[in-house]
Order: C-alpha cells, then sequence, then structure tokens
C-alpha cells in the first residue's frame, strides 16, 4: 500500500483568489490521503479553502474545519475554519490533513483556492471635495456618518443596501400580542433596540437636518439623509400599538451581551418590554413624541402624509406622557441597566417644546415652561435634555431667564469653566463616551448661536470640538476617517470575518483591526489625561452607538452649513 502526502505551496498575499494545482500521489483502493500546508503571510480572521476535484468524490474527512457546503455533482468542497483557528498571524502555517474517498481507483485531479474571510474590500464612494473652507472634507464625514447608522439597521434590509458586509436580521422581531416590531436601529456594538436613545438620536438628527438641509444638499446626501431617520422612524410608528400603549426595548441584555456574533445569525429570544396606562413611562414617551415631532417638521414638505402620520402619533404618545407620568425605567427593568433614565421632567419640556414647533398650540409651550428645570445644563445627551430645552424656549420665547441659563451652561462648558479639558483640547465630561458629549454640546452651542447668542465665541469653540474628533488631536477618532482612525472600534458585526466563517468570543479578544470597517462610527474616545488606546475590549473608549454619532453629525452639519453660508466667523 503506497502512502501519499497532498501538498500545496501557497506564497504572497492569502486572501489573493490564486489556483493551486492538486497534486496526488498513490491511493490505497478508492481513498486517499491529503495534507494542506499553507504558509500564512497576513493576519486571518476566518478563512475557506475551496477544493475543486476532476471527478466525483463520495466522502471527505478532516478535523481543522468545517465542511459546509458542495456542489451538486460532488466535484466541489467548501472547508471553513472552525472558531477557535480562524485567527491566524504572518508567519503560522495552515496545515489541513484529510481523507478523500472516490470512485474508481485512479484519484482525481483537482485544484485549491485559499481565501482570507478577515478582508473586506469594500469602500464608500469618493465624497465630493468640501470646498467651503473647512479644515476637513465634511462631505465625507456626513457621508460616512450617514453609513454607519446604515450597519446599524435591523430587519429586512432594502434593495438598495450600501453595506455590503450586512443582511436582513431580527425578521422575527414582535411585541407580546405578535405585534410586528421589526426595523429600527440596534444600539451600539450590541443587538438590543433601545428605544430612548433611538429616539433621542432621531431627535437630535433631525433637528440638524432641519435647520442645515443646504448642507446634506450641497455634500449629496440629502436624499441618504432622509432615508437615514426615516429606517428608524417607521420602527418607532410600529411600537406605538395603541394611543396608551408603546414598546420600549426589544432584546434582553444579559442574553444579548453573552453573544459575540453577527446580528444575521442570532438565534436567541428577543423579548419586548412597552410601557402603559398601570406602567408608565412619560420620559420615553416624551422623547418619541419630539422624535415625531422634529420629523414631522423635517418631511411635510417632501412627504406630507408620512409627516402627517408622525404628528398624530405624537400627540397622542405626548397626550399619554401627560396623563401617566413616570420613568420608564422604573416600569421596564430589563431597561434600567443600561438607559436608566434620572427624570422625566427635561423630556417632558423638550418634548413640549417640539410639539409647540410642530404644532403651534400654545398648550404645548405651557408644558414645556412648566417643566422647564432653570438653571446652567449638565450637557446634552440621551438622559440629558435641559441645554437643548433652553434652547428652543428662547427660539421661541425670547425669554431672559433661557439665556441666562443657556450663557450660564457654556460657560461652564468653556475654557475656564468647570468642565475639564484634555490635553489635546477635548471638553470632557464623562469617562465613558466622552467625545459623544463634546459633540452634543458643539451641536448645542451652534444651535444657540443661531438664536444670535455669543455668535463667534460658540461656532469657534464647537469647531473645535468637532476638529478635535476629526483630528485635531492627532488622530481621527471617526473610523474610516482621516489619520490613524480606530480600526478595533467594539462592535460584534464589524468584528466578524466574512460569512461562512464562524464568529465569537475569539474574534472580540483578537488584537487586529476588525474585517469590516464600520465608516463613520464616532468612538467612546479618549481619557481625561489624553490617553486612547484602540483596542476592541475597551468598550468605554472604543464602545460606538447610535448616540454618540447623533450630536456630533448634526454639529458638522452646521458648521458646514455656515461656511457655505460665509457665517462662519475667522478663528
Amino acid at each position: 500500500m503506497l502512502h501519499f502526502i497532498l501538498l500545496i505551496s501557497l506564497y504572497g498575499c492569502v486572501s489573493c483568489d490564486t489556483t493551486y494545482q492538486v497534486k496526488v500521489e498513490g491511493n490505497w483502493d478508492g481513498r486517499f490521503q491529503g495534507r494542506l500546508s499553507i504558509p500564512i503571510t497576513e493576519t486571518t480572521n476566518g478563512w475557506e479553502v475551496i477544493l475543486t476535484f476532476s471527478e466525483p468524490i463520495s466522502k471527505m474527512d478532516e478535523w481543522m474545519g468545517d465542511v459546509i457546503a458542495t456542489s451538486t455533482d460532488n466535484k466541489v468542497y467548501t472547508i471553513v475554519n472552525k472558531p477557535h483557528n480562524g485567527i491566524m498571524h504572518a508567519g503560522d502555517k495552515l496545515d489541513i490533513q484529510m481523507f478523500v474517498n472516490y470512485p474508481g481507483s485512479v484519484p482525481p485531479t483537482g485544484t485549491a483556492v485559499f481565501k482570507n474571510l478577515g478582508t473586506d474590500t469594500f469602500t464608500p464612494a469618493p465624497a465630493p471635495t468640501d470646498n467651503d473652507g473647512t479644515k476637513y472634507n465634511l462631505n465625507e464625514v456626513l457621508e460616512k456618518s450617514i453609513l454607519f447608522y446604515e450597519a446599524q439597521r435591523s430587519g429586512k434590509l432594502p434593495d438598495d443596501n450600501r453595506v455590503p458586509w450586512r443582511g436582513d436580521s431580527a425578521l422575527n422581531d414582535q411585541g407580546q400580542n405578535g405585534e410586528d416590531l421589526t426595523g429600527g436601529w440596534y444600539d451600539a456594538g450590541d443587538h438590543i433596540k433601545f428605544n430612548f436613545p433611538m429616539a433621542y438620536s432621531v431627535t437630535a438628527l433631525a433637528w440638524g437636518l432641519l435647520e442645515f438641509k443646504d448642507a446634506y444638499n450641497d455634500a449629496g446626501e440629502l436624499d441618504h439623509m432622509y432615508d437615514s431617520i426615516k429606517w428608524p422612524l417607521d420602527y418607532l410608528l410600529k411600537c406605538h400599538v395603541a394611543p396608551n400603549e408603546l414598546y420600549v426595548q426589544v432584546g434582553e441584555g444579559g442574553k444579548d451581551h453573552s453573544y459575540w456574533g453577527r446580528p444575521e445569525d442570532m438565534t436567541m429570544d428577543r423579548p419586548a418590554y412597552k410601557i402603559d396606562e398601570s406602567h408608565p413611562g412619560s420620559d420615553m414617551a416624551a422623547e418619541q413624541a419630539a422624535a415625531f415631532a422634529a420629523s414631522y417638521l423635517v418631511f411635510h414638505t417632501k412627504n406630507a402624509t408620512y409627516a402627517d402620520e408622525l404628528l398624530s402619533h405624537a400627540k397622542q404618545i405626548f397626550a399619554f406622557a401627560e396623563a401617566h407620568p413616570g420613568k420608564y425605567s422604573d416600569s421596564v427593568n430589563a431597561a434600567a441597566g443600561f438607559y436608566r433614565s434620572n427624570d422625566e421632567t427635561d423630556e417632558m419640556c423638550w418634548g413640549g417644546a417640539w410639539m409647540y414647533l410642530a404644532t403651534k398650540d400654545p398648550h404645548y409651550l405651557e408644558v414645556a415652561e412648566k417643566f422647564y428645570v432653570p438653571g446652567a445644563g449638565w450637557g446634552q445627551s440621551w438622559d440629558e435634555k435641559n441645554t437643548g430645552c433652553m434652547i428652543l424656549l428662547y427660539k421661541v420665547t425670547h425669554k431672559d431667564i433661557y439665556k441666562t441659563d443657556i450663557e450660564a451652561t457654556f460657560q461652564d462648558w468653556m475654557p475656564g469653566g468647570s468642565i475639564p479639558y484634555t490635553p489635546g483640547g477635548l471638553a470632557y465630561r464623562l469617562q465613558w463616551g466622552s467625545n459623544r458629549y463634546a459633540a452634543n454640546m458643539a451641536q448645542m452651542a451652534i444651535m444657540a448661536s443661531m438664536q444670535g447668542l455669543h455668535v463667534d465665541e460658540y461656532r469657534n469653540w464647537a469647531e473645535s470640538q468637532i476638529n478635535f474628533i476629526l483630528g485635531d488631536s492627532g488622530r481621527s477618532y471617526v473610523v474610516g476617517f482621516g489619520t490613524n482612525p480606530p480600526t478595533q472600534p467594539h462592535h460584534r458585526g464589524a468584528s466578524c470575518p466574512m460569512s461562512p466563517a464562524p464568529c465569537g468570543s475569539f474574534q472580540m479578544s483578537e488584537n487586529s483591526p476588525n474585517p469590516h470597517i464600520l465608516y463613520g462610527a464616532v468612538v467612546g474616545g479618549p481619557s481625561e489625561n489624553g490617553q486612547y488606546t484602540d483596542r476592541r475590549t475597551d468598550y468605554v473608549h472604543n464602545e460606538v452607538a447610535c448616540d454618540y454619532n447623533a450630536g456630533f453629525q448634526s454639529a458638522v452639519a452646521g458648521i458646514k452649513a455656515l461656511y457655505m453660508r460665509g457665517e462662519m466667523p475667522t478663528a
């Protein structure tokens, strides 16, 4: 009996689709032993080997991977790595021993192709050059930030999906009575749909589109922007299943966070949680009403029927909030550990102000002013809308109390106030998501300047915060943009190799770039002393989230629009 070795030598780029001849020597009665010995010259994060034989084979046994696909004629076999051996580095060697059964007495000839599934060649279309005088190409920033939101989409994706590594997911999301709750955005690097920060993100983005539509139009992103916010709006409409009944979350934190993989591959239960008359959440309801009201103003000249639907729901939801006060996270324990609400008064003020802007009904203005809490704002965020509320109320009333509080807020935030700064110049509110708070307040500073308040000072400060994130710190904090951008954002889907390779905890802990570039995502940011390490495991500084990009993107649109209009002061 003759023994033989099937040996394939592979040199150069292991991700290239190079075809290699399989040399067969010897056999014993319809069965041969083979071995692939493949030198690895670059990091692989998942791989597959495609074997094509000249004649059908009846069986193949091997232990390094899983045979997941064969052709109908039994000539083509695909071997995909197992979870534990998909990650390899230059200098490693992949050895695959196999035993192949075949009919007849002569082994078939064959070819083999090795594919590195940890590389993704997708790049967005080049953005137009920004000739408005900005330091960075803000057209590219807007394009990529919108792409980030498209990468966060849940549900049945549209035919024009622009993120090729994303597919349909969570198609069975439903309410407690079978209501369709598909769609919306995944919150961050996980796959829960938290409606409280989602609705806030929509409101912040809609405000930016409302004020700076010309910036999106000039960047060639206006239609994409309308589509971007309509995706979560459609989902949030589904969540309002009755006048006083509103779903606020889909997915359970423990089960979701124990899973590191693609959203397309999820199999865990995804329970839905709601508020109603017996389980109130006026903060959540008022925030969703704000999102609908602001979006009504965005859509009423583009799609009047859709805008009217949004406003109709907004009126019902805000009436629910007025009639049944309470914090939603007190009613929904599943949300309390992730997005616990501090107070409902700011959402009632914020929501009332937006409802007044959309309807001009004085009742909503009365509600907004009733719930306004005087004093300097802590900072704009998914849980804190006092700064935004004071700006809106000053816009519609011009009362001194709101002007005084706006000025006190930014006196606190600007150099010399109580907010510390990193060595590079980022206003540092909190460790978790430091970029997010600075970007949110940049948006607020621009919006305050639009009301004639400290125009040069507020606009220059806002630009300094955005430019820090874009690169003034010596590096970009926006994935896929600028100098030395983050390559390992804490994001499950982006960290997974291309299908069909498995994804799991090995990908989470691997210290190498994500296979997929999560274009446009703003990562959490540096510590107070300016330190930042681009590691996927550091979710405090390298997490991404829908609310991280919301104020940031609107501030970028505002800066671009002000340059376009000739209204941006020279520093």
